[in-house]
């Protein structure tokens, strides 16, 4: 998920479900170059709530998606990312890191193997045109790359999302988390994943443009399913210890400093059948070898981590970390009060000294010192961890 883009005089975009939004008395914001709804009227704090005990419905489709099709797409994408493009099987999605030349990340993003040579990818709003014309650049002379302008995105997340999809799409519920597949919901076609980005269970749905407010209305008809907006995706996304990207992670950050050594499989690393061969190898793959050294705070000199309040005061994203001593070691990049987690948390990036899970330091807020602590992340019992 990417951060907002900056205010700009060009009239933002609507997606297809902007009238219904406005209809149901949406707050309206400017998220990633598109009017988005942040909350409706039962409130950020309920939102949250709701999708972490019923199914919360997401409009999502400021994203972007597109298809890579032919016999070499897997090989030509695996040249972009430090992931296992090509061993993924038909029918299964994983995430993915797109890097630079220095190993920063240009986007993270979901990919999903549909079998017969097509890869379906979605991209981050803010980052899908300088996406598009990275990955046309670099591997367009060796695939089909397809954008899909036409197309809308659905999320519907939480414990009763899959119960309430399978009445209306008898079969779904026996995707597991990270597969899917093209289905046919209330007579409208899609194409669903099971996955999101809240910590819950969930699906995210594919579908054309002209058919998404009649999915969403037959979604929304179901009894356990209330709109949610940007804000109640962010507070369970940062539950979830899930990184945004534009604010979490950026160009400036490798996935080693971003703690996303998870996302990249052994064939890809030293040693493995396809090390190396992405943008940033280099670089990347010697922070690997130093994260497993507590003592080498040259090669990987930050990390980051997960951080809860030790007073009730929330510490918002762009505060100053410091030691004991005064030193600065860091600043802040997401925090809140968490709603399901009921104390202030935060995540950030930390000197390699002071990553380690327990470890105290202090955010510096309006002027005066708040005691916190290294945590691990989830911040809240997850059902299921994007990757």
């Amino acid at each position: 998920m990417a951060a907002a883009s900056a205010a700009s005089d060009t009239p933002l975009q609507k997606t297809p479900l902007y009238d219904l939004h406005v209809e149901l008395g949406a707050r309206m914001v400017p998220f990633a170059s598109y009017a988005m709804p942040v909350q409706y009227p039962a409130g950020l704090m309920a939102e949250h709530r709701h999708t972490r005990t019923a199914a919360g419905l997401f409009d999502i489709s400021h994203m972007g998606q597109l298809r890579l099709v032919g016999p070499d797409a897997a090989a030509a994408l695996e040249t972009l990312m430090p992931v296992d493009v090509i061993d993924l099987a038909p029918g299964k999605q994983r995430y993915g890191l797109l890097l630079n030349d220095a190993g920063g990340i240009l986007d993270d993003l979901m990919f999903f193997n549909e079998g017969h040579g097509s890869l379906f990818v979605i991209v981050n709003g803010a980052c899908k045109v300088a996406d598009l014309a990275h990955i046309q650049a670099h591997i367009g002379a060796r695939c089909d790359v397809q954008p899909m302008p036409d197309h809308a995105l659905l999320a519907l997340q939480g414990p009763q999302a899959a119960a309430t999809l399978a009445r209306l799409s008898p079969g779904v519920e026996r995707f597991v988390f990270m597969t899917g597949g093209a289905v046919q919901i209330g007579g409208i076609p899609a194409f669903v994943t099971r996955s999101g980005y809240t910590g819950e269970d969930g699906f995210e749905i594919s579908v054309k443009a002209g058919d998404a407010e009649a999915l969403a209305r037959l979604l929304l008809a179901q009894p356990e399913v209330q709109p949610v907006g940007l804000g109640a995706r962010n507070s369970l996304r940062l539950e979830a210890g899930l990184c945004l990207y534009g604010q979490d992670i950026d160009e400036t950050t490798t996935p080693v400093e971003a703690a996303l050594n998870w996302a990249m499989q052994k064939v890809r690393r030293a040693g493995g059948a396809r090390a190396g061969g992405f943008p940033g190898a280099g670089k990347v793959l010697a922070q690997l070898a130093a994260a497993g050294d507590l003592d080498d705070h040259t090669t990987l000199t930050r990390k980051r981590v997960g951080l809860v309040a030790l007073e009730r005061i929330p510490v918002r994203d762009g505060t100053l970390l410091e030691s004991f001593e005064g030193q600065a070691i860091g600043q802040v990049t997401s925090g809140l009060l968490g709603p399901t987690a009921d104390r202030p948390i935060a995540m950030g990036y930390v000197a390699m000294a002071f990553s380690a899970p327990g470890t105290r330091l202090q955010a510096i807020v309006r002027g005066k010192p708040v005691p916190m602590e290294v945590t691990a992340m989830p911040f809240v019992p997850t059902r299921y961890f994007r990757g």
